[in-house]
């Protein structure tokens, strides 16, 4: 009786957490809750995981939420695969002005992804460069979404910035975020681990 038990005991927790992957439901980081679900383009995707970014240690600058129609903990997967993709971003303070924010954002392009990518694209990040048009604030937002034939849309302050067609930006994108020399700390949260 006791080995059954312990058994079912222990198929509990191994279901409990074969359940909890690729799937983290709801969770908060920072003060700012993201939903286990949210439904973009008409899919319903699953929040991946969610990071945090701060500045010079004690400056919070953002939370985000990375919502994927499969989720993942596969960096390669998240970047290179043609699935709707959403990635939430909540500022938490009003010293993320736009040269701050445009100057991050080209250092990133620049440090995560190959020269000759970056070379052939480099009016594709101007332009999502230029999207970045107003100092953020707490409680503003920035979304970014992925539609696989549409290409990657991208809202600032609540404002539809613009679409860059195609899946070669997105796949730049998501190397700041997510991929092997993006910022540890959001590529670990975004990812899951």
């Amino acid at each position: 009786m006791m080995r059954k038990i312990l058994v079912l005991v222990t198929l509990l927790i191994f279901m409990a957490g074969a359940g909890s992957v690729g799937f983290a439901g709801d969770m908060e980081v920072l003060g700012v809750t993201f939903p286990g679900e949210k439904v973009v383009e008409g899919k319903t995707l699953k929040l991946n995981g969610v990071a945090y970014r701060k500045a010079l240690v004690v400056v919070k600058v953002f939370a985000q939420g990375l919502y994927l129609e499969k989720p993942t903990q596969d960096a390669d997967e998240v970047i290179n695969s043609e699935q709707v993709k959403h990635l939430v971003t909540h500022y938490l303070t009003n010293k993320a002005t736009v040269e701050k924010l445009q100057e991050g954002v080209m250092e990133a392009m620049v440090a995560c992804n190959p020269p000759e990518v970056v070379a052939d694209h480099q009016a594709d990040i101007d332009l999502y460069v230029s999207w970045m048009d107003k100092d953020m604030a707490p409680g503003l937002t920035a979304e970014s979404t992925y539609v696989p034939g549409k290409g990657f849309m991208y809202t600032y302050q609540g404002e539809m910035k613009g679409t860059i067609p195609g899946s070669e930006f997105m796949k730049m994108y998501y190397r700041t975020n997510v991929g092997e020399k993006a910022q540890e700390r959001v590529r670990k949260g975004l990812l899951g681990q």
